[in-house]
């Protein structure tokens, strides 16, 4: 079969137009009840339905909102917050009336609903200056057109004017419980749709949304990954492989945008104006393609990641478990750079892990810019006895304090400054890092291979019994990871709190069962 030019786009800027771009239904949005929307709709109730920014969130509920108009007995309205937030109350509740207005209408008119005329007269009569107008407003509605079920999505609610927050939300609150037990009610459901979970809210010492379902908008699944790249494929002839899909799938969970983002490098960059196959070896070049490049999206979920930079760190270095309530883990989760899973905390993909990381690596000041070279044995091998002795000379460079945070030491300090000093040997593809790295019997915390040679690292920190920390950590490289990766040689780096900075240890050598073990012992105390 001969390549045909594509009629549409992997959307990555913006609401999806099926007309124009590919596009997947999401799977699984929920509650905590497991009802899906349309129970919840048909069950007359109101809810939160929150994720990060483009995770298609406007996409669902306009396509939601087609399907849902198919019964006549419905009028959804469909209304956004996103500019509102410098507003006074008086511009935007007029706003909130013009958007709301032309909507019902339209929507009892297509209808051919009898009190349309009424209706028209009634908003004609009416002005919405305030959240007391805004009650009065669907308690007369209520009465007028009672055998229709009015649904309100309000998308961007995150933009709602401060002022107008807890007003607004407890006039929701209020026309719930009033008409709770009645199913001949006008404003029958409401979904407000952000990044936060706006039943959470706390304003004046109480939640105004207690009354809310939460819902969780979800990644794409493997399945949605598929049927989007399949839509592709049909199009042009040109398919992509099993392991491709998956591949994708697994650098990226389902982020609806670097799914589609992913899409165009492959198609547009990576292997262009073909019928060849899209390979697994292909979307590990456009994963690089993406990790370097400049984009919006990017840029957004930057600044949050920067912000917070220490949590985030301690998540890549599997230092944390889930505290619930905890404001900067609460934060990434709402901006969807971490995710929680039980009590366990991770960075929510692998793309997201490799970006920031290496922006972080390179602030951190531990990447010297040295030639690789000058680290090179005969036979193409690392000298790491060299390049972790200078690491240590870094250490007693580096300001002590970097490893204390309110007079304790920050445990992961060592490990992030010895991955970011390694990093400098695999950048513009000379390697591969991986940290925290699960293994057949446990997690290796740095994994560097180097022109397909495997050195692995252990770090640990000490603080009162070194022998029985060294102990511990030959245990673990010989017994575990050595055997897991078949490799016949590791490295122990110890953060000393016993040894001031400054005092140089003369590196170890462990034999253990014919596998050779050397041991740094880099103090960090202070006087």
């Amino acid at each position: 079969m001969n390549y045909k030019k594509p009629k549409r786009i992997f959307e990555d800027s913006g609401v999806v137009d099926p007309g124009m771009s590919y596009h997947v239904e999401l799977e699984n949005v929920v509650n905590t009840k497991r009802q899906d929307i349309k129970t919840m709709v048909d069950l007359g109730r109101y809810f939160s339905i929150f994720a990060p920014r483009q995770s298609g969130k406007t996409t669902f509920f306009e396509d939601f909102c087609q399907e849902l108009q198919k019964d006549a007995s419905y009028v959804a309205i469909l209304l956004s917050f996103q500019d509102y937030k410098n507003l006074d109350s008086q511009r935007f509740y007029q706003l909130i009336q013009k958007d709301l207005c032309v909507q019902l209408v339209s929507r009892l008119d297509d209808v051919n609903c009898p009190r349309v005329d009424a209706v028209r007269a009634y908003l004609d009569s009416h002005n919405l200056t305030d959240h007391i107008c805004i009650r009065e407003f669907f308690e007369e509605l209520n009465r007028m057109v009672e055998f229709k079920k009015i649904v309100i999505f309000i998308d961007e609610f995150d933009g709602i004017p401060i002022n107008e927050l807890e007003n607004f939300l407890t006039t929701l609150r209020e026309l719930y419980q009033r008409y709770k037990k009645r199913r001949d009610k006008a404003l029958y459901s409401v979904g407000l749709v952000g990044i936060r979970n706006i039943t959470k809210l706390i304003v004046g010492g109480v939640s105004p949304f207690n009354i809310a379902d939460q819902v969780k908008l979800p990644p794409f699944s493997l399945k949605n990954v598929r049927d989007l790249y399949a839509q592709y494929t049909k199009e042009t002839n040109q398919p992509f492989t099993e392991e491709a899909v998956r591949k994708v799938f697994d650098e990226t969970a389902g982020q609806p945008w670097l799914v589609n983002r992913l899409g165009t490098i492959l198609t547009v960059d990576v292997k262009p104006e073909t019928t060849d196959r899209i390979t697994e070896q292909d979307v590990g070049k456009g994963v690089e393609n993406l990790l370097y490049e400049e984009n919006s999206h990017f840029d957004n979920i930057t600044e949050k990641a920067k912000q917070y930079k220490e949590t985030f760190i301690d998540v890549v270095f599997n230092g944390i478990e889930y505290i619930p309530g905890d404001e900067e883990q609460s934060l990434l989760l709402t901006h969807g750079l971490i995710k929680a899973e039980g009590k366990d905390v991770y960075v929510s993909n692998a793309i997201y892990k490799k970006r920031f990381t290496r922006t972080f690596f390179r602030e951190s000041g531990a990447i010297a810019d040295v030639p690789v070279k000058g680290y090179i044995k005969a036979g193409g091998l690392l000298d790491m006895e060299a390049v972790l002795a200078d690491f240590e000379e870094y250490i007693i460079r580096l300001s002590v304090n970097a490893f204390y945070a309110s007079q304790k030491p920050y445990e992961k300090t060592g490990q992030f400054l010895l991955t970011a000093w390694l990093y400098q040997f695999v950048e513009e593809g000379k390697g591969e890092l991986r940290f925290e790295t699960p293994t057949g019997l446990g997690r290796m915390d740095i994994l560097l291979n180097y022109q397909g040679h495997k050195y692995i690292i252990e770090t640990k920190i000490n603080r009162s019994h070194g022998s029985r920390t060294l102990d511990k950590a030959i245990e673990q490289v010989s017994g575990k990871y050595l055997s897991t990766e078949q490799a016949h040689e590791g490295y122990i780096v110890i953060f000393d709190l016993k040894t001031m900075v400054g005092e140089l240890c003369t590196p170890q050598k462990h034999i253990v069962e014919g596998k050779e073990i050397l041991s740094f012992n880099i103090g960090i105390g202070r006087r």
